[in-house]
């Protein structure tokens, strides 16, 4: 099947099932601060960056009317392998399906740079398996885990592939000669978002080095110049020039400064450092302001608003043993409830998410996936837990998409 029957059908499903937070200035500069630590640390150690989780299209029918979605994904169930750790076999849960999962490992380089090297598992839809894929310095899958948007190693990348993933191979590549540095899909999978760089944003420069923990050690250097707006089904896009945000004393707030869509698809957004916390642009780089169902959303907090778009994942709201994330009225951002789960992934459906649960030992890094419900206490194990403190290859992070 070719890129253009993947978008023509996918679109199609898409239509089929369309669906129709007030944190102070403090709080959130602490989050995003914290955030800003723990990725300057492992950029140290193992350089460190976010990978993004984003969607795409899922084809529906051959053409001839016949379904030919495999059931093991479409179907909606829970799919947990709580004694499995990194995953070998589908996890999801309502919407949400865990599409792939990355390790990563800093590399040392003869200049005394260091390079974040991802490698990626990502779903083969035909055996319901994570399949190593160790071309792609960044990856990132559509809705259905049928298709996801690679780049290659040496970032930024001149250019963006689309991969069928179920066979492995790329159906087009699309030119991005500004320098690609990450991708995101649209909602709807009509639409692919680029972030350009002129410079790696998952290299660390010795060039730019600091002084943390009594030792010398490289850093990231802010260098994005804008994105490329790209129609899927045409594989054509336009550049738009948006350099990376600066507070008032110059200083950015992580190399890799990528851009999302917000829920709706209509405007884009970036994670700035101050309140409240996320900066949105119009389609064509103007700045717009925050609609209104999205002024109180945490911008470190993946899982965001939930698909019939009436509650918020709100912040980290428990310290010991006791761990548990907010739920935010997404308009006032006042807080509703909260439920267990030291980080909220993903929505599962308008009451249930994937999050990060630890174990009874109170350890923040002792960590699995849990579905949790809103007005439950209840969780259920998805994965097994990830090693603690372990930046190898144990330490995995899932990439997220819908069904």
């Amino acid at each position: 099947m070719n890129v253009e029957e993947l978008v023509r059908d996918s679109l199609r499903e898409m239509a089929r099932e369309a669906r129709p937070a007030a944190a102070d200035l403090a709080d959130r500069v602490l989050e995003l601060r914290r955030r800003r630590r723990t990725r300057r640390i492992t950029v140290s150690a193992v350089s460190a960056a976010a990978v993004a989780a984003v969607a795409v299209a899922v084809p529906l029918t051959d053409g001839g009317g016949r379904d030919v979605r495999p059931a093991h994904i479409t179907d909606g169930r829970v799919a947990a392998h709580a004694d499995q750790s990194p995953p070998r076999e589908l996890i999801g849960a309502g919407d949400a399906l865990m599409a792939g999962y990355s390790t990563q490992k800093g590399v040392d380089q003869p200049n005394k740079d260091r390079i974040l090297t991802r490698t990626y598992r990502l779903l083969d839809p035909g055996t319901r398996t994570y399949r190593k894929d160790d071309r792609w310095a960044f990856a990132t899958v559509a809705p259905g885990a049928r298709m996801a948007a690679v780049l290659e190693r040496d970032l930024p990348a001149s250019r963006v592939g689309l991969l069928d993933l179920a066979d492995g191979e790329v159906k087009r590549w699309v030119p991005v000669p500004q320098g690609a540095g990450a991708a995101v899909f649209s909602p709807d999978g009509g639409k692919l978002l680029v972030t350009t760089y002129a410079k790696n944003p998952d290299r660390a420069y010795w060039s730019a080095r600091i002084q943390e923990n009594g030792t010398m050690q490289p850093q990231g250097v802010p260098s994005r110049t804008g994105f490329t707006l790209i129609d899927v089904a045409a594989g054509t896009g336009q550049w738009h020039k948006l350099p990376y945000w600066k507070d008032r004393y110059g200083e950015a707030l992580n190399a890799r400064a990528d851009l999302e869509f917000s829920h709706d698809g209509k405007f884009l957004w970036e994670a700035v450092e101050t309140s409240p916390g996320r900066k949105y642009h119009a389609l064509d780089g103007t700045d717009v302001r925050a609609p209104a169902v999205e002024s109180h959303l945490w911008p470190s907090v993946e899982a965001g608003l939930s698909p019939d778009g009436r509650l918020a994942a709100g912040a980290f709201a428990g310290r010991g043993k006791e761990i548990a994330s907010a739920i935010d009225d997404p308009v006032t951002g006042r807080r509703v409830t909260t439920v267990p789960g030291q980080q909220l992934l993903a929505w599962a459906d308008g009451r249930r998410l994937i999050a990060w649960g630890i174990g009874g030992d109170g350890d923040e890094f002792h960590q699995r996936l849990v579905l949790v419900t809103v007005g439950s206490q209840k969780v259920r194990p998805l994965s097994g837990f990830r090693s603690p403190r372990d930046n190898s290859a144990g330490r995995w992070e899932p990439l997220f998409t819908t069904r």
